[in-house]
């Protein structure tokens, strides 16, 4: 019961603190309303608020003894001190003046808060959401990265592999015209070194180009149609006697059998008559198409010749500047690679057709002159082409002429490949051309799924050409690094320069 009228007197003095504080408030928002009107008042209230503080902080808040009259201990109530530990804390939750938290006075309404109150001292802690970029793996971000891009690219492939399947014959009439381009270009270069004008020097080099293949086609067709008769009545003989060997081998195959298959394989030729009739018509519409192939390939090699510098320099304008000197080294160098490919299988097809042809003759193969020309045409697809040659001329070999024929063609066929692989590419084609075998075989099927034969044909050469490129292109780029990057100085120049620095001379050796 003594510890009432203390109690009594410090809620009367917090009392009196609110209502003070309240009144401030609502002079603040009076003031601040009226400031809309008259910027005057705004200042004068202002003023008349500074004022007001420097006084309460001066005498101390209203209702309170002097500053000195407050100890660490108590809390000055009229003139009376009572121990923090002497008020009451709480009554049924609501809490006293001797609690450690005051009440917060509430702002006025229509007032701006003072501050955001802070969250009580039981409120459990939490984290920060991270970033999502952060969140994400170093790994999936670079896989997502390298991921779009590789669609986009893929993407782009796809559309110009389209464009391509579109105008099939347009795109092998000119990569056919720039493979004979780049065969005949060394012919008009040393005509034009031997005092013969462009025009003239053009003119000549197509023209006894383009007869000497119409020549070899020719002559291959003629001798095709010249033995064609004793090719069909030797198949026939060969058949007979592969009909014989099988009645006599150990697989007991009986004549009826034989007999059957034969039936069956007429009958499915019956059956598909009409197919067949079809598959000549559209023969006939290939055949219209490779005659304007081989035009539009005669019209371009032509103008390749007499103008390739002036459409390479046309292209070049087609380049950004920033890309175009880069582009620009890179054109001659791909082009002579591609000039040291033709020429080289060329000439290494010309040795095996040669060698393989003379075998053929003098193992009394028919058609040996015809075998020994499609040696040389199927020698232009890597790898593929002298597997599927060899593999024919084994095949008319054993059907016209026995097993043991068959087993020396192919003795001299395996020879002449193996000289042409370890000797003749290397010497021939040398370094310019080098590509590993298992880019060969993956780009000579990719080009035969996509274009047939002629895919085929142009995979190889397109291979060369692009890793030549590439080549070029990356060191370039790196000397154009070396050239921008700021120049060392001093002691660590010494460690880059192109030059050792001078070695040291000797104390007793006079200058000169």
């Amino acid at each position: 019961m003594s510890r009432l009228p203390q109690w009594v007197g410090g809620l009367g003095a917090g009392l009196t603190r609110l209502s003070q504080r309240l009144e401030e408030q609502r002079r603040r928002a009076e003031a601040a309303a009226a400031a809309a009107d008259d910027p005057d008042e705004l200042r004068r209230a202002e003023h008349a608020d500074a004022s007001a503080a420097e006084s309460s902080a001066v005498d101390g808040p209203a209702g309170d003894g002097p500053a000195g009259d407050r100890s660490a201990g108590g809390r000055s109530v009229g003139t009376l001190t009572v121990p923090r530990t002497q008020l009451p804390t709480a009554v049924d939750g609501v809490p006293g003046p001797g609690s450690e938290q005051e009440p917060e006075p509430e702002p006025a309404a229509g007032g701006p808060p003072e501050s955001v109150p802070a969250p009580p001292s039981y409120a459990p802690a939490v984290a920060a959401r991270p970033d999502p970029v952060d969140a994400v793996p170093w790994g999936v971000r670079v896989a997502a990265e390298a991921g779009w891009r590789l669609l986009v690219l893929a993407a782009t492939l796809w559309v110009l592999a389209r464009v391509i399947t579109t105008i099939e014959l347009v795109v092998l009439a000119f990569i056919a015209a720039t493979l004979i381009t780049a065969l005949l270009q060394p012919t008009v270069g040393w005509l034009r070194a031997r005092g013969l004008p462009r025009g003239p020097a053009t003119a000549l080099t197509f023209i006894s180009g383009f007869v000497i293949m119409g020549l070899v086609g020719w002559f291959v067709v003629w001798q095709v149609q010249d033995n064609i008769d004793s090719v069909s009545s030797r198949i026939q003989e060969g058949i007979t006697e592969l009909k014989g060997w099988l009645l006599k081998s150990p697989f007991h195959v009986t004549e009826s059998q034989i007999n059957h298959i034969a039936k069956n394989l007429q009958d499915a030729v019956g059956a598909n008559t009409e197919a067949i009739t079809s598959a000549g018509l559209e023969g006939v519409t290939v055949i219209l198409e490779v005659f304007t192939g081989i035009l539009l390939a005669m019209f371009t090699t032509l103008f390749l010749l007499y103008d390739g510098r002036r459409i390479w320099n046309w292209l070049l304008k087609l380049v950004p500047s920033a890309a175009r000197e880069g582009v620009a080294g890179a054109g001659p160098r791909a082009w002579r690679t591609l000039t040291a490919y033709v020429r080289g299988t060329v000439v290494v097809a010309l040795i095996d057709a040669i060698f393989i042809g003379i075998g053929l003759y003098f193992l009394n193969v028919p058609l040996a002159v015809p075998l020994a020309v499609f040696i040389f045409l199927f020698a232009f697809i890597p790898l593929v082409g002298a597997v599927v040659s060899g593999a024919l001329a084994c095949v008319i070999a054993l059907v016209a002429n026995g097993v043991f024929t068959a087993l020396m063609v192919l003795a001299v066929v395996l020879a002449v490949q193996q000289i042409e692989g370890h000797v003749l590419q290397p010497f021939i084609l040398g370094r310019a051309v080098r590509v590993h075998p298992l880019a060969v075989i993956l780009s000579v099927a990719a080009g035969g799924l996509i274009a047939g034969i002629g895919g085929a044909v142009v995979a190889v050469p397109l291979v060369a050409v692009t890793n030549t490129v590439v080549g070029y292109l990356r060191s370039y780029s790196r000397e154009q690094a070396l050239r921008m990057s700021v120049a060392p100085r001093g002691a660590t120049a010494l460690g880059v320069a192109p030059t050792p620095p001078p070695a040291p001379r000797p104390s007793g050796e006079p200058r000169e």
